[in-house]
Parts: C-alpha cells; sequence; structure tokens
C-alpha cells in the first residue's frame, strides 16, 4: 500500500489525494504541517532533502517527490492517462504549464494571503505580481476551455487534477472568476466527476507526522 506524506490544506498534495480516490486506491496517509517545520525534521528529509510534500512511498524506502510525478505514477495505465502519444505529450504540456505559469501565481497567492498569518504583508512586494500573472494564466485557461471540455484528449484526465487543485480556491485569494465563464464551467465538470472528493476530504483520520 502506498503512504502518501501529504498537508490537508496544500493544493499540491490535495493533486494527488484527488487522484488515489478518484482511482479507488488505497493509501495511508501521514499528515505533515509545513507550517511547523514538519518536513524539515531530519526523518523526513532523509525521505525527500527537497523538505517539500506531497510525497509518496512506492515501496518500501523508495519515495517520490513533485505532486505531478505523483500524478503522472499512480495514473499511469489507467482513463486519467491518455493512452495517445500526442494526447500525453497534450496531457504533460498542460502539467507543465501549472507549474510555470498557475502554480507560482495563485499558489503562492492561496499560501501567502490564506495559510501565513500576516502573509499580504510579508508578500506585499509580491502581491500585483501574483494577481497580473495568475489572471494572464486563466486568460489561457479560458481560451483553451472555451473550445474544449478539458485540457487533453477531451477528456478528463491528469492535466485537469494538476490545474483544478490551485484553480478551485482562486477565490479565496483574491482572483475574480466572473470574467472567466469557461474556467468556472470547467471546474463544475470536475466536480461532478466520478468519485471527486473536496480538498478537505480525509479517507481515514491522518497519523501525525514523527
Amino acid at each position: 500500500m502506498f503512504t502518501l506524506y501529504s498537508m490537508q490544506r496544500s493544493g499540491n498534495s490535495y493533486k494527488a489525494r484527488l487522484a488515489l480516490a478518484q482511482l479507488g486506491i488505497p493509501y495511508r496517509l501521514v499528515e505533515i504541517d509545513i507550517l511547523k517545520g514538519d518536513s524539515h525534521t531530519p526523518e523526513f528529509l532523509m525521505k525527500n532533502p527537497n523538505g517539500q510534500v506531497p510525497l509518496l512511498e512506492v515501496a518500501p524506502g523508495r519515495y517520490l517527490a513533485e505532486s505531478n510525478a505523483i500524478l503522472w505514477y499512480i495514473a499511469g495505465g489507467t482513463p486519467l492517462v491518455p493512452d495517445d502519444r500526442i494526447d500525453r505529450a497534450e496531457a504533460l504540456q498542460w502539467m507543465f504549464f501549472e507549474q510555470h505559469s498557475l502554480e507560482p501565481n495563485l499558489g503562492a497567492a492561496y499560501f501567502w494571503l490564506t495559510l501565513i498569518k500576516g502573509g499580504r504583508d510579508l508578500q506585499s512586494h509580491a502581491i500585483e505580481d501574483w494577481m497580473e500573472e495568475g489572471h494572464r494564466a486563466l486568460g489561457v485557461m479560458e481560451k483553451h476551455l472555451s473550445v474544449h471540455d478539458y485540457f487533453a484528449a477531451d477528456c478528463y484526465s491528469i492535466a485537469d487534477i494538476a490545474l483544478y487543485a490551485y484553480t478551485h480556491v482562486a477565490h479565496l485569494c483574491g482572483y475574480d472568476l466572473a470574467a472567466f465563464p469557461a474556467v468556472r464551467a470547467w471546474l463544475a465538470r470536475v466536480t461532478a466527476a466520478p468519485r471527486y472528493v473536496t480538498m478537505d476530504f480525509n479517507p481515514t483520520a491522518a497519523i501525525p507526522a514523527l
């Protein structure tokens, strides 16, 4: 059985939990509170020297980091990964977009403005850039979704999971999605997907970090 080291309110961790739920894959959940330093203990750094979650133990003593790599691993050979070569590349294209255009802006805004006490004051110099670049990324998504229901292969895939994680909480950190009707319609389609779970869902009581 997999062990997932995850933080409940982390969008990147939510990607893995959502995919595991939708695929019906059982796993052991270990809660890591990065705000309390759980990901920088000597024990955790032995597992992931980068000190980040999510982290998936795929076999005893073998760990896989980076949320989108975890998505690709757990969903391989399932309907969440397209079969066709170009469709798979298209999924990767959007997952790369998520990491270099969406997560650094929406993800950073979500972290600092909703999880960190006083974060708005600490990051006042960065907020304008997050808003500008985040809205630009949402605009790219809007153009695609105005003619497609999903991001790759015209079907729900891990590309949608990757992009959904921070987009669905964008309103919590100052992004107005009123100007993005296609994005809002896509968010509704994701929530209607089979075995969808919310970010707050916990399959079992998470095991606290050591």
